[in-house]
C-alpha cells in the first residue's frame, strides 16, 4: 500500500465513525419522529437523511448510487420518504440532529479550539475532493457550509466519506462486481458474517445466485469462502478505493493531515465507545 493510500484508508477509519453517528445516535431519531418518519426502524430516516442532498429522486436513481442495497428494499422507502417531508426539510432536520447528537457525545468540547482547528483542516480536505462524476459526493459538496463547527466536521466528514465511497463503487464496477456480487465476494474474504449483510435486503436466493456466479469466476470456493484470485480481487478493489479517495488529502501536508489525526483521535474513541455502532457492519472498518 502506498503512503497516499495508506493516509486515505487511515483518515476513512477515523471519520466514517463521525459521519455514521446520523443513522443511529437517538437525538437523530427524535428529529425524524418530529418529521413524521417512523422510527421502530433506522430505514426511513436513513435513506431519508443520506438522500436529501440529491433532491426528490427515485428509487433507481438512490439505487444505483447507494449500490449495495436491494432495488426492492430501496423501492419500500424511496420516494416514499419524500410524501412525509421535503428534501429541504429534511436536511434541516439533519443539521439539527447532528448538532444534538455533537453535543450529546463530544459535551463541552463541541465549543472548544480543538474541534474548531479539526473541523478547518477537515473543511480544506473536503474543499479539495474533485466531486466530477460522483454523485454522493457532489451533492453533499453542493450543501452550503454550517456555521458552528461540530456540524461543519460532520459535514466535511460527509463529503469525505461520499467522495471515497463513490469511488468505491467505481471500483467495483472495474472488477466487475455487482451490487450482489460486491456484498457476497467483501462476506468471502471476512469483512462481516453473511448475515451482517442482510440488512441490505438481497433474498437468499438472490444472494446465492451472486455467490454462484463467483464460483464461476474462480472467485469463491464451494463453502462460501473467498479463493486466492477472490482474495486477490477484493484486495485489489480496496487498493483502487484508497487510489481514488486520496485526492483531498494533499490539500493537507503531512504535519496537518498529522495534527487532524490527533484531533479526531478523542472524538473516535468517545463515538466507538458509546455502542451507538454496530460493531460488525457491511463496511469492512477494521477488517480492511
Amino acid at each position: 500500500m502506498s503512503d497516499e493510500s495508506g493516509r486515505a484508508r487511515r483518515m476513512w477509519h477515523l471519520l466514517e465513525p463521525l459521519h455514521a453517528v446520523v443513522y443511529y445516535a437517538p437525538e437523530a431519531f427524535e428529529e425524524a419522529a418530529v418529521l413524521g418518519y417512523a422510527t421502530d426502524e433506522r430505514w426511513p430516516s436513513y435513506f431519508a437523511w443520506r438522500a436529501a442532498p440529491l433532491g426528490a429522486v427515485d428509487a433507481d436513481r438512490v439505487a444505483g448510487t447507494f449500490h449495495s442495497f436491494s432495488p426492492w428494499m430501496v423501492g419500500a422507502y424511496v420516494p416514499a420518504v419524500w410524501s412525509v417531508a421535503s428534501p429541504d426539510a429534511v436536511l434541516a432536520g439533519r443539521t439539527r440532529a447532528v448538532d444534538r447528537a455533537y453535543r450529546a457525545l463530544f459535551g463541552d468540547r463541541v465549543d472548544g479550539p480543538e474541534l474548531a482547528e479539526a473541523a478547518e483542516l477537515a473543511r480544506r480536505a473536503a474543499s479539495a475532493a474533485d466531486v466530477t462524476g460522483r454523485l454522493l459526493a457532489a451533492a453533499a459538496a453542493a450543501l452550503p457550509w454550517p456555521d458552528e463547527p461540530h456540524v461543519a466536521l460532520w459535514h466535511a466528514a460527509t463529503i469525505l466519506r461520499e467522495h471515497r465511497g463513490d469511488g468505491h463503487v467505481a471500483a467495483l464496477v472495474e472488477a466487475g462486481l455487482d451490487p450482489v456480487e460486491s456484498l457476497v465476494s467483501f462476506a468471502a474474504v471476512g469483512a462481516a458474517r453473511p448475515e451482517v449483510f442482510a440488512s441490505r435486503g438481497w433474498s437468499e436466493a438472490e444472494w446465492s445466485a451472486g455467490g454462484g456466479r463467483l464460483l464461476e469466476r474462480g472467485l469463491q470456493e464451494e463453502d462460501g469462502t473467498a479463493t486466492d484470485a477472490g482474495h486477490m480481487l477484493r484486495a485489489e478493489v480496496e487498493r483502487r478505493t484508497d487510489e481514488l479517495a486520496a485526492g483531498p488529502w494533499g490539500a493537507l501536508d503531512a504535519a496537518e493531515r498529522e495534527r487532524l489525526s490527533e484531533l479526531l483521535g478523542p472524538l473516535w474513541v468517545e463515538v466507538i465507545s458509546s455502542g451507538l455502532l454496530p460493531s460488525e457492519n457491511t463496511l469492512g472498518i477494521g477488517k480492511v
